[in-house]
């Protein structure tokens, strides 16, 4: 393993910025610098004062910076362009910084539509929630060509917005239509209050053929759990956090790890997280 130089003037720093800064990312990142020998540190940070610390990140030249909820679009106006994967949303996730200048990306979007680009765009689908991860969900199956779904969401505003603005059906509850696939973006299985919640009830999981949940806590939800037990295919938030992770540390270093070393920083940020 090459040896990590010390922390110095020659540093360069990655961040992140959330209304609840998780440890995902500052280890997956941190792992990576340390396994590759790159002379970078990430570290995670919230904020009262979007403005300002965007400011920060161009006065003292950090080379990138993760956004999270509530920030991905508020963010937008304070950048200097949008790279397509944000523009093709108007949210971002991510931010680099190249001598000043402040670049707006997606790696949500791009790491989803990966995922899901080996299914049949004539599945229908069905996709629970209305938030900025479930605009990046929306958006890479409408750019996949997928056109038979529905958006279920409880607030009607946005959930008919987010249904309009991708050309889809929207409902504000599942009712007891089947879909081949179904799309949990909304924190229902996440460890906390809805830690027992199951997104989508036992018949509609038996007649899916694939499920997807974008929770990343824990790592095994009560959906993909049923999901599992029913032999459905599924992609869970970990691929989902692993991979759009992984996009933005080229971006930050523009070093691509191995197979290898992606998953063994991925198990490492999730075991001491």
């Amino acid at each position: 393993m090459p040896t990590k130089p010390l922390i110095g003037p020659t540093t360069r720093l990655c961040m992140s910025l959330a209304a609840r800064p998780g440890t995902f990312g500052t280890r997956f990142h941190n792992r990576l610098y340390e396994t590759l020998g790159l002379d970078f540190v990430y570290k995670a940070f919230s904020t009262q004062d979007l403005e300002g610390a965007v400011r920060g990140i161009r006065a003292l030249d950090i080379r990138g910076c993760a956004i999270s909820m509530p920030f991905k679009e508020a963010v937008i106006p304070l950048l200097d362009g949008l790279a397509p994967s944000a523009a093709a949303i108007d949210s971002v996730n991510t931010i680099v910084n190249d001598d000043g200048v402040l670049t707006g990306h997606n790696t949500d979007y791009a790491a989803v539509a990966r995922l899901i680009a080996d299914i049949d765009p004539a599945t229908r689908f069905m996709l629970r929630g209305s938030g900025g991860m479930a605009k990046a969900v929306a958006a890479a199956l409408r750019d996949a060509g997928f056109r038979d779904g529905t958006i279920v969401a409880r607030n009607t505003a946005a959930g008919q917005g987010l249904a309009a603005l991708y050309g889809f059906a929207w409902r504000a509850e599942l009712g007891e239509d089947a879909a081949g696939l179904l799309l949990n973006v909304t924190p229902l299985g996440m460890t906390g209050g809805d830690a027992a919640a199951l997104a989508f009830p036992q018949a509609m999981i038996a007649a899916s053929d694939v499920v997807v949940d974008v929770v990343q806590y824990p790592p095994e939800t009560p959906l993909l759990r049923a999901a599992r037990a029913a032999g459905k295919r599924v992609i869970t938030g970990a691929e989902v956090a692993t991979l759009q992770a992984l996009d933005q540390f080229v971006l930050y270093t523009g070093v691509t790890p191995d197979a290898d070393q992606v998953a063994e920083a991925a198990a490492f940020a999730r075991a001491n997280g």
